[in-house]
């Protein structure tokens, strides 16, 4: 867990936009062991949730350290789809994930929102889970990190902790990176990620 766990905590510092914190600790995950191209693909992989205006707050401070550290810019890109592929590999990757629920889902959408949906897939799934550098189980463990780390969000907890649970993380891995996130998200919002977990997998 010290890479996934180094990623889910910083990630935490860009949801909550703590800035200078988290331009401190991008330069102790680049000591860790990090690279380059992971610490970009991770802050990449929150802009579906927290948006972009944000995102680009925390890519700004990875650029400021990289710079610092005369890490040559532009990272070499991790894209795999293009616009003609993006809707239809971002759903093969929503199924695998989540499973049949995914076609019921899109099926039972409101005319008037069905949108959403295809957004949904093509964006967050097709343009982001499918980027190289980080395989589909972190971005899914780092998913649970950045919307636990929002609050409020129990429903898109609890669907993403089945998605962990179907990607092969387990309920241990999910308490020990919930566990590193503490420290920056407090306790209400990591009780409440807590119960959800238990929730979905409950204690034997």
């Amino acid at each position: 867990m010290t890479s996934n766990g180094s990623l889910s905590l910083w990630l935490c510092l860009a949801t909550n936009q703590t800035l200078p914190q988290l331009k401190a600790h991008i330069g102790a995950a680049l000591n860790v062991g990090l690279t380059p191209v992971e610490i970009k693909e991770a802050v990449y992989q929150c802009a579906p949730y927290i948006g972009f205006p944000k995102t680009l707050n925390a890519i700004n401070e990875v650029n400021e350290v990289f710079k610092e550290k005369n890490i040559a810019s532009p990272i070499e890109s991790q894209k795999t789809v293009d616009e003609d592929s993006r809707f239809e590999n971002g759903l093969a990757t929503q199924v695998e994930i989540f499973g049949d629920v995914i076609p019921k889902m899109r099926e039972a959408a409101p005319a008037n929102q069905k949108h959403i949906q295809d957004y949904l897939t093509a964006f967050c799934f097709g343009d982001f889970y499918t980027r190289g550098a980080l395989d589909l189980k972190t971005r899914e463990l780092l998913t649970l990190c950045i919307i636990s780390a929002l609050g409020g969000c129990k429903s898109q907890v609890k669907s993403h902790v089945l998605g962990n649970k179907n990607v092969g993380n387990n309920k241990e891995t999910w308490i020990s990176a919930i566990t590193h996130c503490l420290p920056y998200i407090g306790f209400p919002r990591t009780l409440n990620a807590l119960a959800c977990v238990n929730e979905i997998i409950p204690e034997n």
